[in-house]
């Protein structure tokens, strides 16, 4: 079936002759109309909407006297920061569109991402320029003092700019044939996501949170719904900023909007997080919303305005959205209905409607497709298909039914893709690249939730003849070719991979197989306060810690965990860990030398070597 449309007003049609334009004439109508109402806001640094059109222009004057011509693809290697925000705009009033890089992601992606996006030069913080060496010509951005007396790029290309079909981004995903796809993404299909949303609210009265890597589409909403509404974006320079740096941000600028992903959702629901005082409207996606810490935040926070979005990349971002309610908490949280002219159609394997309230795959539609995947012509035909009754469509393998009203349940998918902690992972990608490994005959990749909250990438390997390989020469290989995200939790060697019937690879019965490396260990001796870390590690990674050199990674750790850890060592040893400190030491016995050394610092009166209080005799 296709779920009914909401009936279109005077509203929306107002929205929609808004939208259906390019980025940058948004940011230019701001500034000819609040030019003084602040847009960025950087640690100290603050932009109004006047000097931050003007710095875009001055800056893409620059970049086309080095050669960035309209309709080329250019590169973005930068921090997060206001200078970031800057550049984008700069690289779309030159005529480019913007390909965002991560600093963190292995070399060996970065150049498969440059290749297939067509990026003619990578531009961006000198320092970062360096160490990367991207392949390809590059150009270090030059600051704003540099630039003061720049003249603007031309005043009719700052005003107007690229149109609604220009491409804005080339967002990567994980892909199942081990190369990741770049998504290009127009401009009017953001521009209509984020106008005068009617799925959210967002006034010029508000600040939104950016702290999303700018290679993940969220960061898409952090920014473009603050400035294309007169709002202010307020951005996280910290790299991997913990709970703690969160909340300070959300208190110190008066933070009203944020978008996390589902699992970071999760954890700050369950501590009941000081950043909810502050908001108005938090929206969350990635995964499958759990109910009860839905529930938990809205009957703490009853102000809070809580939305579900849901969205491929290849729909920009979300397509349905849903504001959540107590009531919605009695069973799974739906997905809401079409946003912002998408479409919602729930078709069987024949592409044909299913019965009412029946499942079926979900297809979707309307202004807000991206153009396809940049370099691959097949695989853009087989996802974007041109429908005989519902036109072009993208099939998003999502399993979906539809309720009376057109509200949407999700239920799993069709296909092995997965989502961890907010990223779309393809299996495929990862076994490929352990295939290719020497010493690897096979591997296969699914989920292990340890804990409800907890869900990590587990890896399934049949060793080749000969010597099993170790565990940590393994991961640290593919470490070298694969994202962070996709580098397994935990991995283990089996003898055989499970089949099905039909001879595929039977991923349900995958965790029957055995135990992850390192996931069992013999009891140590523990000191107190080594003991007092293995306690909170063990709530977190949902197994008994019981030696002092057990480590994090080995265990089963990643990012999403130690921000959980260093949280919980915060409130119960009163000890803050920067995660830069944590991945220092990632032990047991490091981490209890680091609490030490901070609980001696904070209190000198029990340092060993303070001079004893004579209390002035």
């Amino acid at each position: 079936m296709s779920t009914p449309q909401p009936r279109t007003d005077d509203r929306k049609e107002r929205t929609v002759t808004v939208a259906r334009t390019g980025l940058p004439a948004l940011v230019a109508r701001h500034a000819e109309h609040t030019p003084h109402a602040l847009a960025v806001a950087d640690g100290d640094t603050t932009l109004t909407y006047a000097q931050l059109a003007a710095d875009a222009r001055r800056l893409a004057a620059h970049l086309q006297d080095h050669g960035v011509r309209p309709g080329d693809s250019v590169a973005l290697l930068m921090p997060r920061s206001a200078r970031t925000v800057v550049a984008q705009l700069a690289l779309w009033w030159a005529g480019a569109a913007c390909v965002p890089l991560d600093p963190a992601h292995p070399a060996p992606r970065t150049a498969a991402m440059l290749e297939d996006s067509g990026a003619t030069l990578t531009v961006g913080d000198g320092k970062l320029l360096e160490s990367a060496a991207p392949p390809g010509a590059t150009l270090a951005l030059p600051d704003d003092e540099q630039l003061a007396d720049a003249e603007p790029a031309d005043a009719e290309t700052g005003t107007g700019g690229p149109g609604p079909d220009a491409t804005a981004f080339v967002m990567f995903t994980s892909g199942s044939t081990g190369r990741p796809k770049g998504v290009a993404v127009p401009h009017g299909a953001i521009a209509e996501l984020v106008t005068d949303p009617d799925y959210v609210t967002v006034t010029a009265r508000d600040r939104v949170l950016l702290h999303s890597p700018a290679t993940f589409d969220g960061s898409t909403f952090e920014v473009w719904s603050a400035l294309a509404n007169g709002a202010a974006v307020v951005v996280c320079t910290i790299e991997r900023p913990s709970f703690e740096d969160l909340a300070r941000e959300v208190e110190r600028h008066g933070v009203t909007v944020a978008f996390f992903t589902t699992a970071l959702f999760h954890q700050l629901a369950a501590r009941r997080s000081r950043l909810f005082t502050l908001l108005r409207t938090v929206v969350v996606g990635g995964e499958a919303m759990a109910a009860q810490h839905a529930r938990a935040v809205l009957r703490a926070f009853p102000w809070v305005e809580l939305v579900n979005g849901y969205g491929p990349t290849e729909t920009t971002t979300f397509a349905t959205a849903h504001r959540v309610s107590d009531a919605d908490c009695d069973g799974p949280v739906p997905i809401g209905r079409p946003i912002a002219g998408a479409t919602t159609h729930i078709l069987d394997e024949q592409g044909r409607p299913t019965p009412a309230g029946s499942r079926g795959e979900l297809w979707i539609g309307g202004s807000r497709l991206a153009h396809g995947y940049t370099g691959q012509p097949g695989l853009t035909a087989e996802r974007f298909v041109d429908h005989p009754e519902f036109g072009r469509l993208y099939r998003t393998g999502d399993l979906v039914s539809a309720r009376p009203d057109g509200v949407l349940g999700f239920h799993g998918r069709t296909d092995d893709q997965i989502k961890v902690r907010g990223f779309r992972i393809e299996p495929g990608e990862i076994e490929h690249a352990l295939r290719e490994q020497p010493e690897v005959d096979d591997a296969a990749v699914t989920v292990r939730r340890p804990t409800p909250d907890d869900t990590r990438l587990a890896a399934y390997v049949v060793a080749g003849p000969g010597p099993v390989p170790r565990t940590e020469a393994l991961l640290a290989r593919l470490t070298a070719v694969l994202p962070a995200h996709l580098v397994p939790d935990e991995l283990t060697f089996v003898g055989h991979l499970p089949l099905t019937a039909s001879g595929k690879v039977d991923r349900r019965a995958l965790a029957e197989l055995g135990t992850p490396v390192g996931a069992a260990a013999a009891a140590a001796p523990l000191t107190p306060l080594q003991q007092a870390v293995a306690d909170v590690w063990s709530r977190s990674l949902g197994c008994e810690v019981t030696r002092p050199d057990a480590g994090f990674l080995d265990l089963g750790g990643h990012s999403l965990l130690a921000l959980v850890v260093a949280e919980d060592l915060r409130e119960e040893l009163g000890v803050e860990l920067s995660l830069a400190d944590f991945f220092t030491a990632p032990t047991v016995a490091g981490h209890a030398d680091l609490v030490e050394r901070a609980l001696l610092a904070a209190h000198t009166d029990l340092h060993p070597d303070a001079p004893e209080d004579t209390d002035g005799h």
